[in-house]
């Protein structure tokens, strides 16, 4: 049977680059297949997928071939392309081109020339598939980012298309919105048949839906098979660290037996691996497990507060934060979660004065933001924003990040004058930091979104300010990288600087986060510290807390059920050793 997509030796270089973005890539797919394509920040995943489709092939070298069900894909028209494989985008505000839902829906048939009794009719059945009904004639710009995605995804399955291409979807989606997307893709893949390739950071819940997992490094593949086999092929490589908690928790311990993949699965394994130890109940480890230390939901030294903020962004529309009181203590790591269209965004742009409330006060070290001035955004505070491409105006990183350092208030503030060779080599330091020193002359706009990342926060601690207001900084970032992010963020506060998140990267913030904040319906309802804040929810929890919650309520990470299952295994009081 010919396979849906077949790529032969495949070989892509950027122009201006020495080294192959892609390397004798070969595989196959077939129709009907769930493929889930991950790997390192920068190792191919985005350049390989938009090799699919030659309407977003990347300029640059190119050998090898690749095969649309056994035809050159070069060869076929655009009008066939554009019908039969679809690509959704990772931010859905940079897909929708139409200002009403209904439109949106019927955009691409129309483009395409359907016959409008067609439309019509795919456009009801898509909208009830996906469950637009109820928000079908809105404006675009009312919806949250969640329905937005959905949007995208059902437009593009209007034409349906043999395959689905889909560049980091959830990525900025809060965890119940992510959920609810990988569930729907779930069901048009059984449901119709529609092959699926993801490329995807977070692996926790979508692992489960694939057939099989590529694994990506250095523009080649280093692994490809079935989820169940990635452990035994990944053990010992930095990838292995992106893998779901279950399997990763599963390896720790020297699991026997089927390898779990799922947190259903884990959470099967660890019972039998318990009670075959001897434990009956969920009160086997209360003694071999310690209750975990927590950091106090209020700071001991406030850097910076909220007092009762109100804030809307028209006289006429609904408030947007609602009586907000907030305090970040000095040298934490403090995180605010929650839904999207909550008003995380919004809060950490009036905390960093890029909005004023109407009602309320912002304080730094107890003086009123407003009285610090335009050195309010040198020293004081630094902002990276959730779109990194907004802090990029110059055609190289390098350039990028001297042209931070060149600035007449930052220049005031660094004192005496600066040779260009101090300037170059602070901006050095900065990418060498970040891990980006080999993208110095790549343009900012050519680099993958994890790079992005990466390289807006090295312009931002140019600045060296006290505190960092961050807005999804994990964002397209491996999780062999977030380790690293981790590492730095710790320097950066054990050195006295204050750092606020807003995340959606539950596990990232459950391990790393001092304290941790719920925000709904414009206002914080909740905070404590991260341990404290994660143990026992229902959804806002990690993957560890649900496989282990029954034997150990307290373990939010996986290191933390790794050491409770160890402690338990040693102790003397343990049930069965006698």
């Amino acid at each position: 049977m010919t396979p849906l997509f077949e790529f032969k030796d495949l070989n892509f270089t950027y122009p201006k680059h020495t080294e192959p973005a892609l390397r004798n890539i070969s595989f196959t797919i077939s129709e009907g297949e769930f493929l889930v394509i991950c790997g390192k920040s920068g190792c191919g995943k985005s350049t390989l997928l938009r090799h699919f489709k030659t309407a977003i092939t990347p300029y640059g070298s190119r050998s090898g071939s690749v095969l649309f069900e056994g035809r050159d894909l070069a060869g076929i028209s655009v009008r066939e392309q554009a019908s039969r494989i679809g690509f959704v985008l990772q931010s859905p505000d940079n897909q929708i081109v139409t200002d009403k839902v209904w439109h949106e829906l019927a955009f691409g048939m129309e483009n395409l020339g359907y016959d409008p009794g067609v439309i019509r009719l795919r456009v009801a059945e898509m909208a009830s598939f996906f469950g637009i009904q109820s928000w079908f004639m809105k404006n675009v710009d009312e919806l949250s980012g969640g329905q937005k995605q959905i949007l995208n995804l059902a437009s593009v399955m209007t034409m349906q298309p043999d395959i689905l291409l889909l560049d980091e979807p959830t990525s900025q989606l809060d965890p119940l919105a992510a959920g609810e997307f990988l569930g729907t893709l779930r069901k048009i893949n059984l449901e119709l048949g529609t092959t699926i390739v993801l490329v995807e950071h977070r692996l926790e819940e979508v692992v489960s839906y694939a057939d099989r997992l590529m694994v990506m490094d250095g523009g080649e593949i280093l692994a490809l098979d079935s989820p169940e086999k990635m452990g035994s092929l990944l053990k010992g490589n930095d990838m292995f660290h992106a893998m779901p908690v279950p399997m990763r928790i599963y390896d720790a311990l020297d699991g026997t037996g089927s390898t779990p993949v799922t947190v259903r699965e884990g959470r099967e394994w660890l019972e039998r691996r318990l009670r075959a130890e001897g434990a009956d109940d969920s009160t086997f480890l209360k003694d071999a497990f310690a209750k975990l230390d927590d950091t106090a939901a209020e700071p001991a030294d406030t850097i910076l507060e909220a007092k009762e903020v109100w804030f809307k962004y028209e006289k006429d529309l609904p408030d947007v934060v609602q009586d907000l009181n907030f305090k970040a203590g000095r040298g934490q790591l403090t995180c605010i979660l929650g839904g999207n269209g909550t008003g995380k965004t919004t809060t950490l742009s009036i905390l960093g004065g890029l909005l004023r409330p109407y009602r309320g006060k912002i304080l730094i070290d107890g003086k009123p933001i407003t009285s610090y001035g335009k050195d309010l955004h040198t020293r004081i505070l630094g902002v990276l924003p959730q779109n990194p491409q907004s802090l990029f105006v110059k055609d190289t990183v390098m350039d990028d990040l001297l042209e931070m350092l060149e600035r007449p208030s930052l220049k005031s503030l660094l004192g005496r004058a600066r040779s260009d060779e101090e300037m170059r080599a602070r901006a050095l330091h900065a990418a060498e930091l970040m891990e980006i020193s080999d993208k110095l002359d790549s343009h900012p706009y050519d680099l993958s979104g994890g790079e992005q990342q990466r390289a807006a926060l090295a312009k931002i601690l140019l600045l060296d300010p006290k505190i960092l207001l961050l807005d999804e900084p994990t964002k397209g970032i491996d999780g062999f990288y977030k380790k690293k992010l981790a590492d730095i963020f710790k320097k950066l506060t054990s050195g006295g600087k204050t750092l606020i998140m807003v995340s959606h990267d539950i596990e990232f913030c459950a391990e790393y986060g001092d304290v941790c904040h719920l925000f709904f319906n414009g206002n914080i309802v909740t905070g404590s510290g991260a341990r404290k804040f994660f143990a026992g929810n229902s959804f806002y929890t990690t993957a560890a807390n649900r496989m282990a919650r029954k034997w150990m309520p307290d373990a939010v990470t996986a290191e933390d059920v790794i050491e409770g299952v160890q402690a338990a295994g040693q102790s003397d009081d343990s049930p069965g050793e006698d």
